[in-house]
């Protein structure tokens, strides 16, 4: 009977400290250091020294940026990439919004029908405008085939699945092509 309890015991504090492992949050993501060398002239007093300090970061900056080691994105960019990343198996990466506005993440896409046609299996292909490629993955009909110019709206589904509905068609399931 002690074994057992003390299996038990063993047990929930082996789980407590695994959950407790689980709750904690990643650590923040650090900032460029051209970023970071800018923010530290605000803390120079003197001004000819504080300037100096800001024309040598901002330079510093400019040129990271044209060599592509440093890449300045704003929310609207941020949220019109997760738009057309809609549908691929990306990891959650901080550079792609993986952090405090997790809010924001993309549920659905509308776009038109810039290509369509049925695979070897009889399943649709649909090339949207937004340069996308859904292929359908179950075998419901499309009663009307797919035509240029048609509007297609593609909503997250259960499970990492996704509908696609073509025109005022039911729904099928699909998923992203490369």
């Amino acid at each position: 009977m002690r074994k057992t309890i003390g299996a038990v015991a063993l047990g929930a504090v082996i789980l407590v400290g695994a959950s407790a492992g689980i709750a904690k949050k990643p650590p923040a993501q650090e900032r460029p250091e051209a970023f970071e060398a800018l923010i530290k002239c605000k803390a120079i007093v003197d001004e000819k020294a504080r300037l100096q300090c800001f024309d040598a970061a901002s330079t510093a900056m400019e040129q990271a940026a044209a060599r592509h080691d440093l890449v300045v994105v704003d929310k609207k960019q941020m949220r019109e990439t997760r738009r057309t990343l809609f549908g691929l198996e990306i990891p959650r990466l901080h550079i792609f919004g993986g952090g405090d506005d997790e809010g924001e993440e993309v549920k659905s896409i509308e776009s038109i029908v810039s290509m369509a046609y049925p695979n070897e299996n009889g399943q649709w292909v649909v090339r949207l405008e937004d340069g996308s490629t859904w292929v359908q993955t179950d075998h419901n009909m499309i009663a009307v085939s797919p035509k240029k110019g048609t509007k297609v709206v593609v909503v997250k589904a259960a499970l990492g699945s996704y509908m696609m509905r073509i025109g005022k068609e039911p729904g099928v399931r699909a998923r992203r092509q490369l």
